[in-house]
């Protein structure tokens, strides 16, 4: 029986976990912190529970897959919710546009805004389906590990004009400025500038179109839970308190770990969840292959940071807001434009609110409401700010416009709150630069181009996460999973078949 060591318990090392559990591996989850989840931390303060990170499910299908593995069903360990509507958008001057899966609801919304539109939004959708089937149904989960997989594909992305961006592919269909932003603002949930990012993710669209927007009853640490769960339940142990300090190695191959206790667990097999450049810098820094690659992969683009606030109300949420919502600014192309490039923290900004009340009125204590909002804002390595110092005041700041924009008396029925800034990302996740989602997804980063699910040298070490194909997102880190455990089993066959 093979051994695995999987570094890291966010949803892809989970995911990799439950797969090679699942396949017969006997496999170990290493975990840095108290509690597993990586992104998806739960915080729990003053009487309120706080869901750290991922509150968006869209393909509850790649998670169903886990669980029937082994027999077994998500339904039994978790209950998923739907989210309608999928997300309120807002602007300053007024308009709102909520995002459903109700073709006829659209039109009608569309058609008020902008009548053209109507037309123009469902060849967008048409489209969209296109790249949902080339780009997530046929690639999502297949690996990436040689140029020649890379040209076999090649041609479909470029009669997908996949070569554009998503921003200019939806101006193709869709004449609206506000509408264009509705359809475009999906990659900032990745990572992705909308004005750069490949026109592929616009496959998003269509994904969440299918599937719909779901929660989970309890909140996203409700769904960890679940997955640890599952994993234990197979036979796999969950390591937690437990922080890597070295990938151990003999030669071109990986034998373990060893943790910051000075406790070694050897291993067949090694795959790490955490942070790409980590990972080499920190976790292999004593090797050569380590050290060249940190520095390869210091040298492509990372994707923003996200200064996030939780906070908690003694008053229950207003009527009106919805589970999801999205608060544009007053600027769209320039402010994104300062995210991804710096060099100062933007004095305006766009916000996404999270207000998990609206489809789980158990997630706060009675007659009280809990909530988290993100901005997106640049990395550490775009700009030099003190969070220690800037963090509070733009904490005050958001909050103040927040009251403004969407939830009335917020500052005086505030009870509970605490932020989380890129220096966090930095410290807590070990997030290189303090990038919220690694690798920017620009074409020239995607699939081939990207982190590889297995190492080009040391053979037996595996990726799998945000950093490796195919990216970011809940569905992205899952298939990387799906990719990176159909390598570990072709990669052990194959040495069974050689010892007969």
């Amino acid at each position: 029986m093979p051994s695995a060591i999987v570094v890291g318990s966010g949803f892809g090392g989970l995911a990799l976990a439950i797969r090679l559990q699942s396949a017969g591996f006997a496999t170990t989850l290493v975990e840095a912190r108290d509690r597993p989840g990586g992104r998806a931390y739960v915080y729990e303060q003053d009487g309120f529970t706080f869901d750290a990170g991922p509150t968006v499910i869209t393909d509850p299908t790649c998670l169903e897959e886990l669980f029937a593995l082994s027999g077994r069903t998500l339904d039994d360990y978790v209950t998923l919710m739907p989210v309608a509507p999928f997300y309120q958008l807002r602007w300053e001057n007024g308009d709102r546009f909520d995002y459903v899966n109700d073709q006829e609801e659209l039109d009608r919304q569309m058609a008020a805004i902008h009548p053209p539109d109507v037309d123009g939004y469902r060849r967008f959708l048409a489209y969209s389906k296109a790249l949902f089937e080339e780009g997530y149904v046929k690639l999502g989960a297949a690996p990436f590990l040689d140029f020649r997989s890379m040209l076999r594909v090649a041609p479909q992305l470029v009669r997908l004009e996949s070569y554009r961006t998503l921003y200019a592919k939806v101006s193709q269909y869709v004449e609206h400025e506000h509408l264009r932003q509705a359809f475009s603002f999906h990659t900032l949930l990745v990572g992705g500038n909308p004005f750069s990012t490949s026109a592929i993710y616009g496959l998003i669209h269509a994904l969440e179109r299918k599937w719909g927007v779901w929660f989970a009853k309890g909140g996203t640490g409700a769904l960890i839970q679940g997955l640890v769960r599952l994993f234990q339940d197979l036979g796999g142990t969950v390591r937690l308190s437990a922080p890597v300090a070295r990938i151990t190695t003999t030669g071109d191959r990986a034998t373990g770990v060893r943790l910051a206790s000075g406790e070694e667990i050897a291993a067949d097999l090694v795959a790490s969840n955490a942070d790409i450049v980590h990972t080499y810098k920190a976790l292999l820094g004593d090797t050569a292959r380590g050290r060249s690659e940190a520095r390869r992969l210091a040298r492509k683009r990372f994707s923003n940071s996200l200064f996030v606030i939780y906070f908690g109300l003694d008053r229950e949420r207003p009527n009106d807001l919805e589970h999801h919502t999205i608060l544009f600014g007053r600027r769209y192309r320039e402010l994104i434009g300062e995210i991804f490039k710096g060099p100062v923290l933007p004095t305006d900004f766009s916000l996404y609110l999270h207000a998990p009340d609206r489809t789980d009125p158990d997630m706060s204590p009675p007659g009280q409401s809990a909530y988290y909002v993100l901005a997106p804002v640049p990395h550490l390595g775009r700009a030099a700010i003190d969070w220690s110092v800037e963090g509070p005041r733009y904490r005050d700041t958001i909050l103040t416009y927040l009251e403004e924009q969407a939830i009335p008396r917020l500052r005086e029925t505030l009870v509970t709150s605490r932020i989380f800034t890129p220096a966090d990302f930095a410290s807590e996740l070990n997030a290189h630069m303090g990038s919220a989602f690694s690798l920017e997804p620009i074409l020239t980063q995607s699939a081939y181009f990207r982190c590889h699910n297995r190492d080009d040298v040391i053979r037996n070490l595996y990726f799998v996460g945000a950093g490796t194909h195919p990216g970011a997102g809940v569905p992205g880190v899952v298939g990387s999973a799906k990719a990176t455990a159909s390598i570990v089993l072709g990669d052990f066959a194959a040495q069974a078949a050689a010892a007969e």
